[in-house]
């Protein structure tokens, strides 16, 4: 028996389509977000939202719901929004640094171990200063949101008016030319490449990846404070395409001197 008719109507470009599959796709995809999308798809195709409803498991009010917000938002409208609750125990600051020590060596910070456990990480921060206390657990949470929040932005779909950036810094890069031009090889005789070079002072690199285009913003600078930095992200607000108005940057722990 066919089902009430519906004003909304679902057609899925290419690029749409891509990231839907992607993330049918990808094995960590939450189950429930994972319903949506084969809603969505269903629906594309052509079927009805009692028969799509049955195939997923899902209520058709809650379909006709989710179909909704896609139309309105595009595939970022199929993720859960934020619920009320208890307000988070720790600062935004906490699990980006838990993401910083999960990524590097335990040898760097006096362990012994050949990687990182939640439980290690969680004594390394109290150890550090950057909480007085934290369990395993809150760490496996707030690493696994933060991660989740960032893979994101690099895998959705980006509205025009966005654009995702990943920033980073090379330090201390020191030209340097020696004293004497490097001889060809010639019969009998092996390239002869002189030993002693002059220094031509130090250079710090801010670069920024555009994820998306593949476009490298860069810039040098003689010293790598805060100042520059702070100068660095300005240029990339002022040489990003006019039409974005919302630019993620996604970067580690800036070093600063």
């Amino acid at each position: 028996m066919p089902g009430r008719s519906s004003a909304i109507t679902i057609e899925l470009d290419e690029p749409t389509r891509i990231v839907l599959d992607g993330w049918l796709q990808r094995q960590k995809t939450p189950f429930g977000l994972v319903k949506r999308v084969q809603a969505i798809l269903s629906l594309s195709q052509g079927h009805g939202f009692i028969a799509t409803a049955r195939h997923v498991g899902l209520t058709e009010r809650h379909v006709h719901s989710w179909a909704r917000r896609f139309v309105e938002q595009g595939p970022q409208g199929l993720y859960d929004r934020p619920r009320s609750g208890r307000k988070p125990l720790f600062e935004p600051s906490v699990a980006l640094y838990a993401v910083k020590l999960a990524c590097e060596w335990p040898d760097q910070h006096g362990r012994s171990l050949a990687q990182w456990d939640c439980r290690e990480v969680a004594r390394q921060l109290v150890a550090e200063g950057i909480v007085g206390t934290i369990s395993a657990e809150t760490v496996d949470a707030a690493f696994a949101a933060t991660v989740q929040e960032i893979s994101t932005l690099y895998t959705r779909l980006l509205a025009a008016w966005e654009v995702v950036i990943s920033v980073d810094e090379k330090t201390n890069l020191q030209p340097r030319s020696r004293k004497a031009p490097t001889l060809p090889a010639l019969i009998g005789k092996p390239i002869r490449l002189e030993h002693e070079y002059q220094r031509k002072g130090a250079v710090n690199l801010f670069a920024a990846f555009d994820t998306r285009s593949g476009h490298v913003y860069a810039a040098v600078a003689s010293r790598k404070r805060q100042v520059e930095f702070i100068a660095f992200l300005k240029q990339l607000d002022h040489e990003v395409a006019g039409k974005v108005t919302a630019i993620h940057v996604v970067l580690d722990n800036e070093s600063r001197a």
